[in-house]
């Protein structure tokens, strides 16, 4: 627990003082696309196996990313799993990269900010979760189990998956974020209904 304390603070005092986590963040993402697409295309697997319609709803859903796979799949016969995660990831790439264009500025600040509140978040729930380990382990010295290993061992598998679900939420988050221009602001502003019987105080 010590360790993983303070692998996480390393980390925190990392993004405070980092002024850009551009790569991190592009790092963070390409793990996570490659993930699911693993969850519906097997890695080394054959093209039978995959189920190339249930990734694309996923990757819409979860990622706002809207991507013809099949007709992709169809229209180019040499395109392999290898091509398909490249294109994937590019396609990602694209559409985050859009998103700091319309802002107009790098959007370091608010990336750190995303990165910092979901590490924290996690941490919290994963310190509730080894007290919890913790108070049950003596239990598997019932079971012929050394407990002291087997909270090493269960307190890591927590500490790794911890790590996976901070890239995963960072992930959606940001690739879910909509970015409004001003005049897309003033447009809905315009065309919002005027509310009466209201009182301001």
């Amino acid at each position: 627990a010590n360790d993983q304390r303070k692998v996480i603070y390393q980390q925190r005092n990392e993004l405070l003082e980092s002024q850009d986590i551009s790569e991190t963040i592009a790092a963070m993402r390409e793990s996570v696309m490659n993930d699911t697409i693993n969850e519906y295309i097997p890695p080394q697997s054959m093209e039978e196996q995959w189920d190339v319609h249930a990734l694309e709803k996923a990757l819409a859903a979860e990622f706002r990313l809207e991507l013809p796979l099949v007709q992709w799949l169809e229209q180019d016969t040499r395109l392999d799993e290898q091509g398909l995660r490249a294109r994937v990831s590019e396609a990602a790439q694209q559409q985050y990269q859009a998103k700091v264009d319309m802002v107009g500025a790098p959007m370091h600040q608010y990336e750190a900010a995303v990165m910092l509140q979901s590490l924290d978040t996690h941490w919290r729930e994963h310190l509730a979760a080894l007290d919890h380990l913790r108070q049950g382990i003596h239990l598997r010295g019932y079971a012929q189990k050394n407990p002291r290993q087997e909270y090493k061992r269960e307190a890591f598998e927590l500490f790794a998956a911890m790590l996976e679900a901070i890239k995963r939420d960072v992930t959606l988050m940001l690739m879910s974020v909509q970015i409004r221009s001003e005049q897309d602001i003033e447009v809905a502003e315009a065309a919002a209904p005027a509310v009466g019987n209201v009182q301001y105080h």
